[in-house]
């Protein structure tokens, strides 16, 4: 039995080491951001990419757990603090630059197929970004609209598969204000409001500033947020069934 016990333990300590986390600067405009790069293992070939953004006033530190598990599961995951803190038009680019960089191998070995993720007001970023080469997919963590409606516009022209997760409105997500981008899309690939949560629920880890202003998190609503978000990114990278 003790034999036992120091090989699982053994190997929970090589699984827990081998995800790699590295830092980089991309030049995004006339400005350098630093991106966290998560990759199951150093050296790994990923399967694909994704690329996350926190939300408004937040960093990427928020997306740090999503990107750890994303890339345990096989793709190079990237989050980067973000050029403004609330330009929308330059925001997006810097996502677009960062798609680019995915596919040039800036970050890993080259990657063809991208998913775009978004929390908050990253989320609506990240699907003003969804038209660059390469993106085959995007999924909003509880997102939000400007009174401008552009996210709407910007889902009525999405392409590609496309997923919400949400939470019941509150101020923190502008009243639900990207709720209509659910009927909007083109290539619906799920709609879920997340009974009770809070837009804490949708970040990963959260913090005290986030539990101030927008409500309690909670593990079980966090659980579910994670599950979803990791089913709707990895089924855009299936591969296809010959018939």
């Amino acid at each position: 039995m003790r034999i036992l016990l120091a090989a699982l333990l053994a190997a929970f300590a090589l699984g827990a080491g081998a995800n790699e986390r590295r830092t980089v600067d991309l030049a995004v405009g006339t400005v350098s951001i630093p991106v966290d790069v998560h990759l199951a293992a150093p050296g790994a070939a990923p399967r694909g990419g994704v690329v996350l953004s926190h939300g408004l006033m937040r960093s990427r530190e928020t997306m740090a757990g999503f990107a750890r598990e994303l890339a345990n599961r096989g793709l190079v995951a990237v989050a980067a603090d973000l050029p403004t803190i609330a330009d929308a038009k330059a925001n997006a680019q810097a996502l677009r630059d960062m798609v680019a960089a995915l596919r040039s191998g800036r970050f890993s070995a080259p990657v063809d197929r991208v998913v775009l993720v978004g929390f908050s007001m990253g989320g609506l970023w990240s699907i003003l970004a969804a038209d660059a080469p390469g993106v085959v997919g995007w999924v909003g963590l509880d997102p939000v609209d400007l009174p401008d409606a552009r996210g709407l516009e910007a889902a009525r022209a999405l392409r590609v598969p496309a997923t919400l997760l949400r939470a019941p409105a509150t101020p923190c997500n502008a009243y639900g204000s990207a709720a209509p981008w659910g009927t909007a899309f083109a290539r619906p690939a799920g709609d879920t409001l997340v009974a009770d949560a809070t837009h804490c629920d949708f970040e990963s880890p959260t913090d005290g500033w986030c539990r101030f202003f927008c409500g309690e998190s909670d593990a079980a609503r966090e659980r579910r947020v994670r599950e979803a978000l990791f089913a709707a990114v990895m089924a855009r990278f299936e591969v296809p069934t010959i018939r």
